[in-house]
């Protein structure tokens, strides 16, 4: 009998505080950004990207790691929590 596979993670994070017209949007592989600020959607980028590069020096992405571990780098890289 074959095992259960663990769904792939996707983060989908929102940025609530626009204030202009602009509708930002960024889309990368396991994520999608929407929303925020011009600052919050940067800062959100830069959070994920972070993240990214973090997984991918050890073989990882978005999608294959355990969500412990991608809550524990979204949360170092996060610089809202300095």
């Amino acid at each position: 009998m074959a095992s259960a596979k663990r769904p792939l993670n996707q983060l989908l994070g929102i940025g609530l505080d626009a204030q202009d017209k602009h509708k930002r949007m960024t889309r990368g592989e396991g994520f999608n950004l929407v929303g925020g600020s011009e600052e919050t959607h940067e800062r959100m980028t830069e959070t994920v990207i972070k993240t990214t590069e973090d997984l991918g020096r050890k073989g990882r992405t978005i999608g294959d790691a355990h969500p412990e571990e991608l809550a524990d780098l979204l949360r170092k890289h996060d610089r809202s929590r300095d």
